[in-house]
């Protein structure tokens, strides 16, 4: 099971395709809603599938469940440690928890900004944001759970990332500070993108009749850094903050259920499509987004690709890993909700703040 879009799905079939030539052992990939993705229990699917692409904050609820397979199985830690070594920024270490590898990191993402280049030129910083926002040039994904990814984005992007254990989950300051922000760019946009996410965001902005063209902070789909994908273009860049530094780690890995009767042929091709020569070559030609350094690096998979992987691997490197601890997932969903109410509604940002701590505090 993986997730509906071409950079989820087709890639897994044309690896899939490219496994049964090589080995004769047959897999069929389905797959779900982006929502479906983010929110949808492990375990169900665990039940189903032998193979599940999953994104790293579930990994403290697998392991309560026991619904996964480990990973680093005897005999296989070489493979492993080249996996670690190819890793884009934390992409690989997202999935190790309690002493095991859960799942191999096959497509690597963060929040980073996109544009039109032919309708606006990249801000700088985040007054630069505001500014094009005024304009109305502005979208900002802001559906569950994304709001809360700017919101971890920037308090990170200060020095104060938010805390994976249990108490206060950022600096008040930079907790309030971040929420303003956010709330100074949603005050000037459409309230259409309290519903949208970084995939309706870029689909607004790649229109011939566009009305937006920058997406200052949302997670990067390489899809639409290709010509002709869509009518128009994007451009990719590092996010519009100092450094670059502090983005809310995004990606997919590929796991193996714990009740699979195929364990041993499903961990094998889990192997084989994060390995460095298939991720920078059948996996990124199909369409797939690769989580391996080696397609990061690789210039014909740039040149295919508007230079994407280049253009935003300073801000993949400095991105941070949420929480991972089992009740961190019905946190993130709640606690975008509550962000939002609050904008919408226009509370000061420490009463939102205050809430979403306590409801941090409660999901341990």
């Amino acid at each position: 099971m993986t997730w509906s879009h071409p950079r989820g799905y087709d890639p897994m079939v044309a690896t899939a395709k490219a496994w049964a030539e090589k080995t004769g052992v047959l897999i069929e990939w389905d797959k779900r809603s982006l929502q479906d993705f983010e929110s949808f229990p492990v375990e169900e699917l665990a039940r189903q599938y032998d193979l599940i692409v999953i994104d790293h904050p579930h990994v403290g609820q697998v392991v309560s469940e026991g619904c996964l397979a480990p990973l680093d199985v005897p005999g296989r830690e070489a493979e492993r440690e080249a996996l670690a070594r190819g890793s884009v920024g934390r992409s690989y270490p997202s999935y190790t928890y309690a002493g095991h590898q859960w799942a191999l990191p096959i497509d690597a993402a963060t929040q980073v900004m996109a544009f039109r280049a032919d309708l606006v030129e990249a801000p700088k910083d985040w007054d630069g944001v505001v500014a094009l926002a005024r304009a109305g040039h502005v979208t900002l994904p802001l559906l569950a759970p994304h709001s809360m990814m700017s919101f971890f984005t920037l308090t990170a992007n200060m020095g104060h990332p938010c805390s994976v254990e249990n108490g206060p989950l950022v600096d008040a300051a930079a907790g309030i500070r971040a929420i303003e922000m956010i709330a100074e760019v949603a005050a000037h946009i459409e309230p259409s993108n309290f519903a949208m996410d970084p995939i309706a965001a870029s689909e607004a902005m790649a229109r011939n009749d566009a009305k937006v063209a920058l997406m200052p902070l949302g997670y990067g789909y390489v899809s639409y850094a290709v010509a002709g994908f869509r009518p128009h273009q994007l451009t990719f860049a590092n996010i519009p903050l100092p450094g670059a530094k502090g983005s809310a780690l995004g990606g997919t890995g590929i796991a193996v259920s714990a009740f699979s009767q195929h364990r041993e042929a499903a961990i094998d091709y889990a192997y084989w499509v994060a390995s460095a020569e298939v991720q920078k070559s059948l996996y990124a030609l199909s369409g797939g987004q690769p989580g391996h350094a080696a397609a990061w690096e690789d210039d014909a998979v740039n040149a295919a690709a508007g230079n994407f992987y280049r253009d935003t691997r300073k801000t993949l490197e400095g991105a941070h890993v949420r929480p991972r601890h089992h009740g961190y997932m019905a946190f993130q969903d709640a606690a975008s909700k509550r962000l939002n109410a609050g904008m919408i509604n226009r509370e000061p940002a420490a009463a939102i703040l205050a809430d979403i701590d306590r409801m941090f505090r409660e999901s341990f």
